[in-house]
């Protein structure tokens, strides 16, 4: 098994957008309505969205691949942290996937790890992120990188409001454990 991690570029939008959709979809569509799936995946995975986020100067993809197709990809926003918690140099994992065929195979480690250091790179402090409170093997792999509950939030798909937990990660320590 070999894979790299790189940085996305506006080129990679499409691959982007179809690979978030799938992953997401994989993830949440047992759990919710294909109606509020469908809003959900339109409005957050097309490819003008993802040239748009590639563009952002804040904002920085990393995608993991094997043999060039993509298995992975972290997004990493600086700037601004989520509502009523105050961070020192916030920056957000906005989206972390891995395709579930390369789960436990070591991809979500090497690739949090580039995460953590991309977020410490260009000046981040703090890393966060939502999670949904319903999905233990997500919060277990974070609580195992290092993160910890600090808060809720909440995250509209489609027509429903979900409670997240808001999870840290001081970035001054060493970062992710592997």
């Amino acid at each position: 098994m070999t894979f790299s991690i790189r940085p996305a570029t506006p080129a990679d939008a499409a691959r982007v957008a179809e690979f978030a959709a799938r992953t997401f979809s994989d993830t949440y569509a047992a759990f919710n309505s294909p109606e509020d799936m469908a809003a959900h995946l339109s409005a957050a995975y097309s490819e003008t969205k993802q040239k748009k986020e590639l563009a952002d100067p804040a904002a920085a993809y990393l995608l993991a691949e094997e043999a060039g197709r993509l298995i992975g990809y972290g997004y990493v926003v600086l700037g601004h942290g989520p509502p009523g918690i105050p961070l020192d140099g916030p920056a957000e994992l906005v989206r972390f996937y891995v395709a579930s065929g390369w789960h436990g195979r070591g991809v979500a480690q090497v690739l949090m790890t580039a995460c953590v250091a991309d977020a410490r790179r260009r000046g981040g402090r703090t890393l966060w992120l939502g999670v949904w409170q319903e999905n233990p093997r997500a919060i277990a792999f974070y609580r195992k990188a290092g993160f910890r509950v600090v808060g809720t939030t909440s995250f509209r798909l489609g027509s429903q409001v979900q409670a997240d937990h808001v999870m840290v990660l001081p970035l001054d320590g060493g970062g992710a454990a592997a």
